[in-house]
């Protein structure tokens, strides 16, 4: 008989998980006010708030902490980093910086004016932040199949180049800075972009003389995606597959914290010795010196190690499959997500789900605080929370898709984890008719509510 899958890994070490009764977490719940990031982490059973930072480092990463080099200029933790780097993306300039938002920060301030135009596949969070902050228009010009949640296709992430062409064809090249191409793209679902979109994109950017910026979150994961569904890249590695999408990037920002498999860290990183030269001034001001930015030399060699280590195929596999694990199970259990299974997540459909419940009180929140107070599960709403307001009309945006993301972190939970998130997920579908009423807000900030938003339970 054909041996069952098991994992390219062992486990080294554990850590303790702190159950509660339902009573509790309705209690803590309420304290937070009904925000599961202000919940605490030893209140959370098992927490798919984000994969960011929150994966298990290999022996191999450990081992490379302690070659840390903490000189504050010119440490070899940052020439071992920066040949990573060059090898892997094929990228000559980089600064180092402690997360992705802070690359964003420091490559949007040389990069962007007010008034500026940045189109892309559905930004995130913070990159429509830094956008709209610096008193910027972030658009849209992601494929419109993205919003079907039920519809499968390879590549639902991907960017609309007729948008794109019809918003560079409309504007001066001076107000388009750059396009942003997020691989995977989070907010539609974790859904991956074909090589050929990356490449046709780039080809629309090239005719106009814009530069293309690749948010890299997940890229490896992205790659897995072309090696698995697109034609012609079957027989290619991993790292071949990375090297070929980043010969279409003129700049890359990454949140390392994902695909590098580290708690801190990130860089932006581009082709072009003027836009470094420029840049550098920003991430002096911001991060630190050029050659620590806002990481430790520790963090810089186990990052370099990450990535290594996770542009390899056997370790992408055993991650999504295990992401997919839970996609088949809400599929036995007839909980609508955002089809196909991504590469980080499961996106509930809380409009699927809650169908009676009116938008201006937050569907996909109301799901998340109701998975929370069923299981101790805590996962983030991706939504008109997240969404904001209009920075103009100061009105409630409300997305085409309300999901709450389940996020998985990297070799942290077991199967058995995940068929308790499924029981969980399918408890609260079994009983959706009776939640009636979902939340209103008391406190938000201006810009990137979420994170501290306040509600009340109608």
């Amino acid at each position: 008989m054909k041996l069952p899958y098991a994992e390219p890994y062992k486990i080294k070490m554990t850590e303790a998980i702190r159950t509660s009764t339902r009573e509790e977490r309705e209690t803590w719940i309420r304290e937070a006010h009904y925000n599961l990031f202000k919940l605490h982490a030893d209140q959370v059973t098992i927490d798919l708030l984000t994969d960011s930072g929150t994966g298990s480092m290999s022996d191999r990463q450990w081992a490379a902490m302690m070659t840390g080099d903490e000189s504050y200029a010119g440490a070899t933790s940052y020439f071992r980093l920066k040949e990573t780097i060059e090898r892997i993306f094929g990228m000559p300039y980089f600064l180092p910086t402690h997360q992705g938002r802070a690359a964003e920060n420091v490559i949007f301030s040389a990069l962007l004016k007010a008034g500026d135009i940045v189109p892309g596949n559905s930004h995130f969070d913070t990159t429509k932040g830094h956008i709209e902050f610096r008193k910027c228009h972030a658009v849209d010009c992601t494929i419109d199949a993205a919003a079907d949640t039920q519809l499968e296709i390879p590549f639902k992430g991907e960017m609309d180049t007729a948008k794109l062409e019809k918003i560079l064809k409309e504007n001066p090249r001076e107000k388009v800075p750059c396009v942003v191409l997020t691989i995977t793209n989070n907010t539609a679902g974790g859904q991956p972009v074909s090589m050929r979109n990356i490449r046709e994109t780039a080809e629309v950017c090239r005719r106009y003389g814009v530069p293309l910026l690749i948010d890299s979150a997940r890229f490896a994961e992205n790659a897995y995606f072309i090696k698995t569904r697109e034609e012609g890249y079957a027989d290619k590695s991993i790292k071949e597959i990375v090297r070929e999408i980043y010969t279409y990037a003129d700049i890359m920002t990454i949140s390392a914290k994902k695909d590098g498999v580290v708690n801190m860290g990130g860089f932006v990183a581009m082709r072009s010795e003027e836009l470094f030269r420029s840049a550098m001034m920003y991430n002096i001001m911001f991060e630190g010196y050029v050659t620590y930015g806002g990481m430790s030399g520790r963090d810089m060699d186990a990052l370099a190690v990450g990535l290594d280590e996770n542009t390899e195929f056997e370790q992408l596999d055993a991650r999504i499959r295990q992401v997919k694990l839970l996609g088949d199970l809400l599929d036995e259990y007839g909980v609508p997500y955002q089809r196909p299974a991504g590469g980080h997540a499961i996106f509930l459909d809380a409009k699927k789900i809650l169908t009676h419940l009116p938008k201006e009180q937050f569907i996909a929140q109301t799901l998340a605080i109701e998975l929370y107070v069923e299981a101790g599960i805590r996962g983030v709403e991706i939504g008109s929370i997240l969404a904001d307001r209009d920075p103009e009309t100061h009105e409630n945006r409300y997305p085409a898709l309300e999901l709450l993301r389940l996020a998985i972190p990297r070799r942290v939970y077991t199967d058995n984890h995940i068929r308790v998130i499924a029981a969980a997920c399918r408890n609260i579908y079994e009983r959706r008719e009776s939640i009636t009423t979902g939340y209103r807000i008391t406190f938000e900030a201006p810009i990137l509510r979420h994170f501290t938003v306040e509600l009340e339970k109608i």
